[in-house]
C-alpha cells in the first residue's frame, strides 16, 4: 500500500515547484494595480479634501457632509459655523465639511 505512494516520488524530475520570485510575481502585480487604481487616488482626494478645509474662511457657501448648505458665519481649529438660513445658525464639525460651493471674493463684500 505504502509502495505506490513512494513510487510517485517528489517530482522532483518533472515539473518542479517555480523560482522564488515566480511564485510570489502575480501577488507583487496585483498589489501593483491595487495601488495604482484604488489606493493612490484615495490619497489624493483626501489632499485635496484637507487642503480645502483648511482654506474655508468665512463667507463661502459649503456644503456638509450630512446635505446641508450653509454660508460659514465663523471658524475655529475644529468648528465651523454655518448660516442655513436667516437667523438658523448651527455648529458643525470642520471635517464634515464635504464641499465648497463657491468662494467669497473681495468684489462680493
Amino acid at each position: 500500500m505504502f509502495d505506490l505512494v513512494y513510487a510517485m516520488g517528489t517530482g522532483g524530475a518533472g515539473g518542479g515547484g517555480g523560482g522564488g520570485l515566480g511564485a510570489f510575481l502575480p501577488l507583487i502585480i496585483i498589489f501593483a494595480i491595487f495601488y495604482f487604481l484604488l489606493i493612490r487616488p484615495q490619497q489624493r482626494k483626501a489632499k485635496q479634501h484637507k487642503q480645502v478645509l483648511a482654506s474655508l474662511k468665512k463667507g463661502d457657501r459649503v456644503v456638509s457632509s450630512g446635505g446641508l448648505h450653509g454660508v460659514i458665519t465663523g471658524l475655529s481649529d475644529e468648528v465651523v459655523t454655518m448660516e442655513i438660513s436667516p437667523k438658523v445658525r448651527v455648529k458643525v464639525t470642520r471635517g464634515s465639511i464635504s464641499g465648497v460651493t463657491s468662494r467669497k471674493t473681495e468684489t462680493q463684500g
